[in-house]
């Protein structure tokens, strides 16, 4: 089987995160405008690749002053920095429906390497005749690895923002036909 490109379709997808608040507790928000596409070659992983770019200015908490504290310099710095970006380096299938994404994430400038486990949900025809994919993947960061240092001490001991941020991905994929 050939290589075959897929383009995410954002309304049926999501990108989350989460971090810890105050030491008890867990933000949690998503980022509502970004592309994706993956080049999926299912008789080859390696051949396979993905990539990501994020507009860092659509972050949503739910929480509009938070919301616009995290485009500031103290985290994201949105309006110098609009994207974040992943890029995969190497696909590897780890079982039937189990693959490691190793790649490239980029924040306000900073690359650093990061690792998806990824979990392949199938494939199906959708009632307009096209083809989709859906795909569930995790990892962790450390802020401060990308510049994000911005914390505060709490009285009682502890900071205001845990520093690992886990990401969630839910993907829908749909078959580029164009490509074909």
């Amino acid at each position: 089987m050939a290589t075959e490109k897929w383009n995410f379709d954002p309304v049926h997808s999501t990108i989350a995160f989460s971090v810890r608040h105050l030491m008890i507790a867990k933000v949690h928000g998503q980022f509502k405008a970004w592309t994706g596409s993956l080049l999926l070659d299912e008789a080859e992983p390696a051949n396979s690749s993905v990539e990501v770019l994020i507009e860092a200015a659509s972050v949503d908490t739910r929480e509009g002053q938070r919301d616009d504290h995290l485009r500031s310099p103290d985290f994201l710095d949105a309006p110098k920095f609009p994207h974040i970006a992943f890029r995969s380096t190497k696909v590897e299938k780890t079982a039937d429906d189990r693959y490691r994404v190793a790649g490239s994430f980029t924040i306000r400038d900073v690359t650093r390497a990061m690792v998806l486990e990824v979990e392949y949900l199938g494939r199906t025809k959708d009632p307009w005749g096209g083809e989709r994919s859906g795909f569930a993947a995790k990892t962790s960061i450390d802020r401060k690895d990308y510049g994000l240092k911005f914390n505060m001490p709490l009285e009682g001991g502890g900071v205001l923002v845990g520093d690992r941020v886990d990401i969630a991905l839910d993907i829908e994929a749909v078959k580029d036909t164009a490509a074909a």
